[in-house]
C-alpha cells in the first residue's frame, strides 16, 4: 500500500496516509457484503425515519415519551451514517485509504454521538420512571422545556471530551504500519500504530469509558429498580403487564448497546482480537440500529396504530 509520510524532529516517521484494511481479508465475498450492508443501510434509514415521522404528525404520540424516541431515532441515523457508507465505498471501490484529518473526524462523531446515545438512554429511563413512580407529578416534571433541556444535554455532553480524547489521540507519533485492521476509526486499534508507550493513552481512554458508559448505566439501572418495585406493587396481573409492556423495549435496546459496547471497551486487551473487535463493533454501530425501530414499533400498541393510521393514509 502506498501512502505519504513526512519526517518528525525525532526522526521518527509521521503516518500521513491510513488504510483501513475492513473486510478485505475476505476477498471472495466483497460484493456479497456490499449488497448486504446496502441493505441495512436502507433498512435503518427508512425504519427510523418513520418512526420520526409518526411522532411529529400523530397527535397521540405528542408525548415525552415519543418526544425522546424521535430524537433517538434521528440520533441511529446520524450515528450509522458515520461509518456504513465509508464502508460501502471501500467494498465499491476496493481502496482503504484514508487521510489522517478524515479518519480523526470519524473517530470524534463515533465516539461523540456514542455518548449521546448513552446518555440518551438514560434520560429515556428517567423519563419512564417518573411517568410510572411518580405518574401525578409527570405532566410538571417533564414538562416541554425539561424534555429540551435533557435532549440538549445528551447532545453537547460528548462534544468536549472527544474533542479533547481525538486531539490527544492525533497527537501522537505514529511508527511506518499505517493499516488499522478495522472497518472504521476506532481508539485499539489506532494505538496499536503509535510508537513508543501508550499506556497512559490507555488508562484515559478507560477511564473516560467508565465515565462515559459505566454512569449512564448505573443511572438506568437506578430507575429500572424503582420501576420494577412499583410493577410489583400493582395490585393486578394486567395493570403489570401493561406497564411493563411500555418498558421491555427500552430495556432491550439498552442491553443490546450497552451489552456489546461495555464487553468492546472493558474487556482485557490480552483478550482482544482483530475478528472479535470487528463482529462486537458491528453489533453495536450496525446491527443494534437496525433493530431499533423494529423494538419499539412491534413492542409499542400507540407506535402500531400510528404505523397503520399513516399507512391508510397513504
Amino acid at each position: 500500500m502506498k501512502y505519504q509520510e513526512r519526517k518528525a524532529e525525532d526522526n521518527v516517521s509521521t503516518v500521513m496516509q491510513l488504510v483501513l484494511l475492513g473486510f478485505s481479508d475476505l476477498p471472495q465475498l466483497q460484493g456479497l457484503l456490499f449488497v448486504v450492508f446496502s441493505i441495512m443501510y436502507m433498512i435503518i434509514l427508512i425504519g427510523n425515519s418513520l418512526i420520526i415521522i409518526i411522532t411529529r404528525l400523530d397527535v397521540a404520540l405528542q408525548k415525552p415519551m415519543y418526544f425522546f424516541l424521535a430524537n433517538f431515532s434521528f440520533l441511529e441515523i446520524c450515528y450509522v451514517s458515520v461509518t456504513l457508507p465509508r464502508i460501502l465505498v471501500d467494498l465499491w471501490t476496493q481502496d482503504r485509504s484514508i487521510s489522517m484529518l478524515e479518519c480523526a473526524t470519524q473517530l470524534y462523531f463515533v465516539f461523540m454521538l456514542g455518548t449521546t446515545e448513552c446518555f440518551l438512554l438514560a434520560v429515556m429511563a428517567y423519563d419512564r420512571y417518573v411517568a410510572i413512580c411518580n405518574p401525578l407529578h409527570y405532566p410538571l416534571v417533564m414538562n416541554h422545556k425539561m424534555c429540551i433541556q435533557l435532549a440538549v444535554g445528551s447532545w453537547i455532553i460528548g462534544i468536549p471530551v472527544q474533542i479533547g480524547q481525538t486531539w490527544k489521540i492525533f497527537s501522537l507519533h505514529f511508527c511506518d504500519c499505517n493499516q488499522i485492521n478495522h472497518f472504521f476509526c476506532d481508539i485499539p486499534p489506532i494505538l496499536k500504530l503509535a510508537c513508543g508507550d501508550t499506556s497512559v493513552h490507555e488508562v484515559t481512554v478507560h477511564v473516560l469509558a467508565i465515565f462515559l458508559i459505566a454512569v449512564p448505566f448505573v443511572l438506568i439501572l437506578a430507575s429500572y429498580s424503582k420501576i420494577i418495585f412499583t410493577i410489583l406493587r400493582l395490585p393486578t396481573a394486567r395493570g403489570r403487564a401493561k406497564v411493563f409492556s411500555t418498558c421491555s423495549s427500552h430495556l432491550l435496546v439498552v442491553l443490546l448497546f450497552f451489552g456489546s459496547g461495555a464487553i468492546t471497551y472493558f474487556r482485557p486487551k490480552s483478550s482482544h482480537s482483530a475478528g472479535m473487535d470487528k463482529l462486537l463493533s458491528l453489533f453495536y454501530t450496525i446491527v443494534t440500529p437496525m433493530f431499533n425501530p423494529m423494538i419499539y414499533s412491534l413492542r409499542n400498541k400507540e407506535v402500531i396504530a400510528a404505523l397503520r393510521k399513516l399507512l391508510c393514509k397513504k
